[in-house]
């Protein structure tokens, strides 16, 4: 097992390298630059740039320079916590990131909560209950929850939240709070206002997990070491517990590696529609107006929680699932 994280993590080396080269050469792709593209805006708006400053911030930041020297500062910078110069926001992108980062990590994480609390009683009752009346009526609900969009359950509660009982839902907080310090106040307004997106981001992730965990669980509670436990007479319980919940939640493992970046990024056409403080956004209007620095270091941000996310992933399903096995000397 140390031998095989040891070669991971050395693999990981290149293979992040490899991506942050990718990342460079896709935000460089697009003809010009962001100045470019503030001018021709302040254009269309009957504005003047003031083209000196704009020149100094080309000089300032090696935009007059090749392309492989501003990719060397940008990446040679990431090992000394410089992720570069946000020129959307005017301050450095550990600045502009601040705040909204947390904020989408602690929404990420309570809708995963949420997401496991709901979808694994309900995908073990569907799985031990099948053909049942509250597994047709939960399998229903399921494929309502994966057809709605996200986005379109989100403008639905607003319209009725507003219709209904008068309030405007959306933000993450109050107003008044937005660019403040956190404070005991402004974390009640925070707790107030996040249930309404983990609800609606949680609903289609949910409904995911609960038709696969039924269909795993139901396979595995087809074999025969099951219906061998079973003549045994082990507790029905007991048997769901033993192994059979356990080889069905390797699905759920496998998916740490995609659950990590998701913490970071989040759902950005939902954070748009309900206008959450959260990156999604942030990182849209980014690759719109071509702020590569601020773009490229979410980038890599969620190639590294990719990468890290799935060994772990590998490492728990070793440790869960005793037939899968790492190393080459196990392989026979």
């Amino acid at each position: 097992m140390a031998a095989y994280i040891l070669r991971r993590i050395l693999t990981m080396i290149p293979t992040l390298f490899l991506i942050s080269i990718l990342v460079f050469v896709i935000i460089e792709l697009p003809p010009g630059d962001y100045f470019e593209s503030y001018v021709a805006e302040l254009k269309a708006l009957g504005e003047q740039a003031d083209l000196a400053e704009i020149e100094m911030l080309r000089e300032r930041y090696g935009f007059d320079q090749p392309q492989y020297i501003r990719y060397l500062h940008w990446v040679g910078g990431m090992f000394h916590g410089d992720f570069g110069y946000s020129f959307a926001y005017r301050l450095p992108v550990s600045e502009v990131v601040g705040d909204r980062l947390w904020l989408t990590f602690v929404l990420s994480f309570l809708t995963i909560l949420f997401t496991w609390i709901v979808a694994f009683p309900i995908g073990i009752y569907s799985a031990t209950h099948q053909y049942s009346w509250g597994d047709y009526g939960l399998t229903f609900l399921g494929l309502i929850g994966l057809a709605v969009p996200n986005f379109m359950l989100a403008l639905l509660m607003m319209y009725f939240a507003n219709i209904w009982f008068g309030l405007s839902i959306g933000n993450l907080m109050d107003s008044t709070y937005l660019d403040q310090p956190m404070s005991w106040a402004k974390a009640q307004s925070i707790l107030s206002h996040i249930w309404i997106p983990v609800i609606i981001i949680g609903m289609a992730g949910t409904a995911g997990m609960v038709r696969r965990l039924r269909a795993n669980l139901l396979d595995e509670l087809q074999k025969q070491y099951v219906i061998t436990a079973r003549a045994k007479g082990l507790a029905p319980g007991r048997v769901l517990r033993k192994y059979p919940l356990r080889m069905a939640l390797n699905f759920f493992i496998a998916d740490i590696g995609s659950i990590l970046p998701a913490m970071i990024s989040g759902a950005e056409v939902t954070a748009i529609v309900l206008s959450l403080e959260t990156t999604g956004p942030m990182l849209i209007r980014a690759l719109q107006s071509q702020d590569m620095y601020l773009a490229g270091s979410f980038l890599m941000f969620l190639a590294v929680l990719t990468v890290v996310g799935v060994l772990v992933s590998d490492i728990a399903l070793a440790l869960l699932d005793p037939r899968i096995r790492l190393g080459r000397g196990n392989a026979k």
